[in-house]
């Protein structure tokens, strides 16, 4: 999984691979796919939970970034790590910190990182393979679920990314990257918002 995604020429191809969902689910993902493909970049906040099986860590990450100026994630907690940044440009990463150190090992055999997640996301919502669309609740707010896999692989085997988006905001509230079935990063957003060329 290429955290070079993010920074890579975006992908005119529409593609919905076999989707399940009904149409009114399948057009609003097609909608969101073109806000993807159409945006410069993004901004927000997530929480972040990484499992590695026999450790879980929890830390919260604020993050912006455009197309043409990379990627920059600095995380806000827990303390002891605050202040870390990860700098994605043209694919490479960079870890800034000063004396503190973050798990960021491989979460599966091949070499799945926390880092990533977020480009992950926007690889999947540009050129993914939509597998699946649905209705699902998250509190009380509805959303659609959209599932981006390897229509090669049966379901829950190699890398799945799992998005949810509040049906009437149109707004990013959970991804999920799951590997063989087990779910290795979540990440839930708060004030995500699409950069659009004009608002540059």
């Amino acid at each position: 999984m290429s955290i070079k995604a993010f920074c890579a020429p975006l992908l005119l191809a529409v593609l919905l691979c076999g989707c399940t969902g009904d149409q009114e689910d399948n057009d609003l993902a097609l909608q969101l796919r073109s806000d993807f493909l159409a945006g410069e970049g993004c901004a927000g906040t997530m929480a972040v939970t990484v499992d590695y099986g026999q450790r879980v860590y929890d830390y919260t990450v604020t993050f912006s970034g455009t197309r043409e100026e990379g990627l920059s994630m600095v995380i806000t907690e827990p303390e002891e790590v605050a202040g870390i940044t990860a700098l994605v440009e043209e694919g490479h990463t960079f870890l800034r910190f000063d004396g503190v150190q973050l798990e960021t090992g491989p979460l599966n055999k091949d070499g799945l990182s926390p880092l990533d997640a977020l480009p992950a996301f926007f690889t999947a919502m540009q050129s993914g393979c939509m597998a699946e669309t649905g209705s699902e609740d998250l509190g009380e707010r509805e959303t659609l679920r959209i599932c981006c896999r390897d229509q090669e692989k049966p379901v829950g085997q190699g890398i799945e990314t799992i998005l949810w988006f509040d049906k009437e905001e149109k707004t990013l509230l959970r991804g999920e990257l799951r590997s063989e079935g087990r779910t290795v990063v979540r990440c839930e957003f708060s004030d995500f918002v699409m950069i659009k060329s004009h608002e540059r």
